[in-house]
């Protein structure tokens, strides 16, 4: 199994397309060597000089003896297959390509990039790129890369790491973290990814025990399992995975999938996915570095109640609101605690927001009692301060940070943010004792919801799955709403019992047998949105049900001639409640998706769904239920009998399973409506879509 260290820990590396202008693609890596203290062995490869930056120059990689651990190559796209052939000769450990000129270009390209896939395939040199920017490795030097920002800034080992499929984009994340204080032993960019991608990058980076947060930036995924357990292994291990994964709208995912020539899954379902797996999707290049700075004192709370210091009522208000957009719990504070407070300042307003006044400039030992006594007694998981500029003075800002970290005492635990205006030196002080500095104290709110998240998703672990048994096959040809409904009854689904009328005859008779008035549809495998070629009529009763027949099945003849018509489905109406829809598609990243959503206009016109990875357990379903806008409709709102929530999560649960089970089979399947009642639940109609057999 490839390590990291198999990567980025060489101790040989021969640069094919050596240039002896260190301002060149093939020149600056090789300078990057030979002057920022690499210590392995250096073989520049260029057939038309003899030395190439002071150093021996080789005509090809045969002419190095013995083997070499690490190829980078810098040559035209044509050239670039030969080389890497040679290089999977020499037991190269890994290759990385400059070169573009491939997927990203035309089919031609790709062709030569698939081929690169089947040498790294057969030979197990591991490949980077091509159309790669570089990597590196701090630790010992070692600077692969094109990109200018080394030349600025030499980066200085530390905990921060980067994996970034764009190579420019990373190269910007590397130095605007270096900007803010960040340093970072690793730094990986995977290009056109023909062999190493992303996902494999971000794993490899979780591994390691030296990286202790990785900030992620993608555009599209290679290989969705892989990210799962990449993620999931960061989870465990307490990294944060800051991601950013780009591509939200339709033109940014056109200019992603024209930039890396991949195929890219649907956007909500990469939130899901990142989210289900404990990591945090940033939606921006701000919001990612924010949340990077704040990981260094690796606290992170395990709860969403905040408690709110400030010296201005205006800063709390605006801390209070920001809290409120990030749904954390701004608890108010103890009657007896806000007691004690106004002994202490009478005019103080401790409620939280807290507001310590002006009177602290005149006594800065209210902030380690005000702050103990929000710990200790408001049970608050963190804390944030608004100290404005007051807390950049250079005679308050030694006392004050003295009595922070005498309130902090004994909450190793508990993180306190602080907002606050101050030159980089005294900020840098206040960061020492292991409190972070916002100026804008909303991005502090923001950046402490993320922490709080990453929190309860460590302490959460990996949510349980449950077992996946094998399932016969599902029956040859198209599947109607009667086989559908059929064959998931058969694996517990809750499922409405139709009878199929092939005549205006049969139809009244089976509606009499109802007892009741009916529900009658088209039954086609044809047709799969009946409402809209007039396929549907409800509540009708025994001695309409010959004319509504007939109406239903002249209007599916007329709209869809060429459709199979099987006859018209039959089944009694069901009783009142909620209409959901839940519903599975195969994503081509992550495989089998489970959605659920409350029903109509919901679903249709507020996008209300939620979507997690398949399958599911009981639990992981509640959550889907729980983080729905309109969740209070299925627990009873406005005085409504509650749905039966534990019906719903079983049929969420078991339809993960069911699609699980037949992810090669099927394209999609859908339960709509699913009826949430106040005892069970019933799907009215259901739909399974196989998938196409393959030419």
């Amino acid at each position: 199994m490839t390590k990291l260290d198999d990567l980025l820990t060489p101790n040989s590396v021969a640069v094919v397309g050596a240039s002896d202008d260190p301002s060149r693609i093939g020149g600056r890596p090789l300078s990057f060597f030979k002057n920022l203290g690499y210590e392995g062995a250096i073989y520049p490869v260029n057939p038309n000089r003899d030395r190439v930056q002071g150093l021996k120059a080789y005509q090809s990689l045969n002419d190095i003896d013995g083997s070499v651990d690490f190829v980078l190559v810098a040559v035209p796209a044509k050239g670039v297959v030969q080389v890497v052939r040679d290089a999977a000769a020499k037991k190269a450990k890994t290759v990385m390509i400059f070169s573009s000129g491939f997927g990203e270009m035309n089919e031609e390209g790709q062709k030569a990039q698939d081929e690169l896939t089947s040498i790294a395939r057969e030979s197990g040199v591991r490949i980077i790129g091509p159309n790669c920017l570089g990597v590196f490795n701090s630790a010992i030097n070692f600077y692969p890369t094109f990109t200018t920002t080394i030349e600025r800034k030499q980066p200085n080992p530390g905990g921060l790491a980067i994996a970034s499929q764009s190579g420019a984009y990373g190269s910007h994340i590397f130095y605007l973290a270096h900007l803010r204080g960040l340093d970072m032993t690793y730094w990986i960019t995977t290009g056109n990814e023909c062999d190493v991608h992303v996902a494999e990058a971000i794993k490899l980076l979780a591994e390691k025990e030296d990286v202790q947060a990785i900030c992620a930036y993608a555009e599209s995924i290679k290989d969705g399992d892989v990210l799962v357990e990449g993620l999931e292994i960061a989870r465990a291990e307490r990294k944060p995975v800051i991601f950013m994964k780009v591509g939200r709208s339709e033109v940014g995912a056109a200019a992603a999938s024209s930039h890396t020539a991949s195929l890219a899954g649907e956007d909500v379902i990469y939130d899901a996915v990142i989210k289900q797996c404990g990591a945090h999707r940033a939606r921006t290049t701000e919001e990612a570095l924010d949340i990077a700075y704040a990981c260094r004192p690796q606290i992170y709370p395990v709860g969403r109640r905040i408690g709110l210091v400030t010296v201005s009522g205006g800063g709390g208000v605006l801390m209070a609101d920001a809290s409120a957009d990030y749904d954390l719990d701004v608890a108010e504070m103890p009657a007896d605690a806000q007691a004690e407070m106004r002994e202490l300042v009478p005019f103080a307003a401790p409620r939280n927001p807290v507001d310590v006044t002006a009177q602290f400039f005149n006594d800065l030992t209210l902030v380690p009692k005000f702050t103990k006594l929000m710990l200790d007694c408001g049970n608050y998981d963190a804390l944030i301060g608004f100290w404005t500029s007051v807390a950049g003075s250079p005679k308050i800002s030694p006392m004050l940070r003295k009595y922070l970290a005498e309130a902090m005492e004994g909450q190793k635990d508990k993180l306190f943010m602080q907002s606050l205006v101050a030159p980089p030196e005294i900020c840098k002080e206040y960061e020492d004792e292991g409190f972070p500095c916002f100026e804008d104290p909303s991005r502090a709110v923001a950046t402490m919801a993320a922490l709080m998240s990453f929190g309860m998703a460590f302490k959460s672990g990996r949510p349980a799955e449950p077992d996946v048994p094998p399932l016969p096959a599902l029956p040859d040809g198209d599947l109607g709403e009667k086989e559908a409904k059929e064959i998931l009854s058969d694996f517990g689904l809750p499922l409405a019992t139709d009878k199929l009328a092939t005549s205006s005859a049969e139809a009244a008779q089976a509606a009499a047998a109802a007892g009741a008035p009916v529900a009658m549809k088209i039954a086609s495998p044809d047709i799969l949105h009946k409402t809209d070629v007039g396929g549907v009529k409800l509540g009708i009763a025994a001695d309409a049900a010959a004319a509504a027949y007939d109406e239903i099945i002249a209007n599916a003849k007329a709209a869809k001639p060429d459709a199979q018509i099987d006859g018209v489905l039959i089944s009694p109406m069901a009783a009142d409640g909620v209409d959901c829809i839940l519903g599975v598609k195969v994503d081509p990243v992550f495989g089998p998706v489970v959605m659920f959503g409350l029903g109509g206009v919901f679903t249709e016109v507020l996008k209300d769904v939620s979507f997690r990875k398949a399958p599911v357990s009981l639990e992981t379903a509640m959550g889907m239920i729980d983080e729905l806008k309109g969740t209070e409709l299925l627990k009873g709102a406005r005085g409504a009998e509650p749905s039966d929530l534990g019906a719903l999560c079983d049929a969420i649960s078991k339809l993960s399973v069911f699609a699980e089970a037949h992810a090669k089979a099927i394209e999609s399947i859908e339960i709509n409506p699913l009826r949430a009642l106040p005892k069970g639940a019933i799907g009215l109609d259901a739909l399974i879509v196989k998938r196409a057999l393959q030419a």
